[in-house]
Parts: C-alpha cells; sequence; structure tokens
C-alpha cells in the first residue's frame, strides 16, 4: 500500500518543516508516502466561501486515482485512539488496498464533490488546528502507528 497526503496551500513555518521532513523520513522506513501540496487558490479573497471550497474540491479531485480510497481530515469525523489507526491501516493493507489517500482541506472544508468521492472523513481532534499543524499531526501518527504494528518502543501505553 502506498499512502498519499494531499494538502491545500504550503507550508511558511520553517520549524513545522522541518517537523514533518522528519516524520517523513522516518516513515519512509516502514511505507511508500508521498505528500503532496495543492497551491493556495489565486484570488481567493474575491471568491465565497462555497466558490472556494468548489474549486479547491476540483483540484483535490484531480489528484485521486479511481483506485484510491480518499479519506478527508474533518473534525466531524471518526476518532481513533493511536493503537486504533494502526488497526485501521493494517486492515487497509490487508484489503489490498493500493493507494490510501488523506486530505487537509481549505480553511472552509470540502466541496460535495469530494464529500460524495470519499469513504469517510477521520477527525484527529473535537478541537480545532491550523492546517498548518494538522500536517504534521499525521504524519507523526502514520509514523506512530507503523512503529505500533512492528511492535517499535516509540508508543507508550
Amino acid at each position: 500500500m502506498k499512502i498519499k497526503l494531499l494538502a491545500i496551500g504550503k507550508t511558511d513555518n520553517k520549524a513545522l518543516q522541518s517537523l514533518m521532513d522528519e516524520y517523513q523520513q522516518r516513515l519512509k522506513h516502514y511505507i511508500k508516502f508521498e505528500f503532496e501540496i495543492i497551491p493556495d487558490i489565486k484570488n481567493a479573497k474575491n471568491l465565497s466561501e462555497y466558490q472556494q471550497k468548489e474549486k479547491e474540491g476540483e483540484l483535490i479531485l484531480s489528484k485521486i486515482q479511481p483506485t484510491d480510497e480518499l479519506m478527508l481530515l474533518d473534525e466531524n469525523g471518526l476518532e481513533f485512539t493511536s493503537v486504533a489507526f494502526s488497526n485501521y491501516l493494517q486492515k487497509k493493507m490487508n484489503a489490498g488496498t493500493k493507494q490510501l489517500v488523506l486530505v487537509i482541506g481549505g480553511p472552509y472544508g470540502f466541496s460535495d464533490d469530494v464529500y460524495a468521492k470519499s469513504l469517510g472523513k477521520i477527525s484527529l481532534s473535537k478541537m480545532t488546528f491550523s492546517h498548518q499543524m494538522i500536517r504534521v499531526f499525521v504524519i507523526e501518527q502514520l509514523y506512530r502507528a507503523f512503529t505500533i504494528l512492528k511492535n517499535e518502543p516509540y508508543h507508550h501505553q
């Protein structure tokens, strides 16, 4: 299985980028992982919330292959413990999932078309975090999940 993380807009914070780079390097030891940035919508200030979600949705869907399984990072999604998330990933691998695509949307969430294409939603917390910080959290949780699956001493319970 391959995991792809899609996110709207680049990361300007060097400290967050450094953490993402570190966990991406660690994650490479376990699975094929790709992090892809979808550029911010130009002139977003001139668009309504709905128009911005639609344009972002078109860009997101253009990055999805027919065989991909799409899961959205959404505050209203399923919440997992780290162990449960690792089990979720194991089930995806056992089921022969070719590519799991996790998506961090823009500031207003996702378009109806993106929700319709997705298999579901995952929430990292009931709290709201910046789109920049969520990137670090997702990549770290992926790394943590694989260390749990390999019985390595990163996760303590």
